[in-house]
């Protein structure tokens, strides 16, 4: 890892903004879901839990073209790194782009489009545990596709940078799966023990 820290430089502003919109993404969502889910107030502002659960879905869809867009700035502002300037890694690059790609595409038809963007902490509850393609080869594959998405994309631009934001970014989602995963469950339990109850 200390060997991409030479190839970055830290106080550049366009890797600072990387930095904090890739911190702050996960960090937002979650405190807007578990407020909705807290209050309802999103839902009775809105008339419906769904259009609440839209609306957060649109804020979270801008903030991650904000996040990839500064992602991409901050790798452009900063030096190659020449090993990885071939056309092997490019080519592992792009295997590891459409990769991600699938994973992603396949986990939000997977979980529907409320299922994806919160809808649980909305009160909009599944009747059983997705288990299909990707859900049945791997736990969080929408988390973890869009971190194949974004080293690709790393490699595909030589990119040390690009590598060390993309450290950043599983490490955010992990960090926000200890979170999610346990509030979720118990989401889960309370419907399994009785009538969902709303605050």
């Amino acid at each position: 890892m200390t060997w991409l820290l030479g190839y970055v430089d830290p106080l550049d502003p366009s890797f600072v903004a990387a930095v904090l919109t890739i911190a702050f993404s996960p960090l937002y969502w979650n405190v807007v879901a578990r407020w909705e889910h807290k209050t309802r107030k999103l839902s009775r502002a809105f008339g419906s839990p769904y259009l609440a659960c839209y609306s957060l879905s649109v804020t979270i869809l801008l903030l991650n073209f904000l996040r990839s867009h500064c992602f991409t700035q901050a790798m452009l502002s900063q030096p190659k790194m020449e090993s990885l300037d071939t056309p092997a890694a490019y080519s592992l690059g792009l295997a590891l782009l459409g990769l991600g790609v699938v994973l992603v595409l396949s986990s939000f038809f997977a979980l529907g489009f409320t299922g994806t963007f919160l809808g649980d902490y909305f009160g909009i509850l599944k009747e059983a545990r997705v288990t299909v393609f990707p859900f049945n080869i791997l736990d969080n594959p929408m988390y973890w596709g869009s971190t194949a998405n974004y080293l690709g994309w790393a490699i595909m631009h030589a990119s040390p940078t690009g590598l060390l934001l993309t450290v950043l970014v599983a490490l955010t989602y992990m960090v926000a799966l200890l979170y999610e995963e346990p509030f979720t469950a118990e989401i889960y339990r309370q419907k399994a023990s009785g009538p969902h109850k709303r605050s």
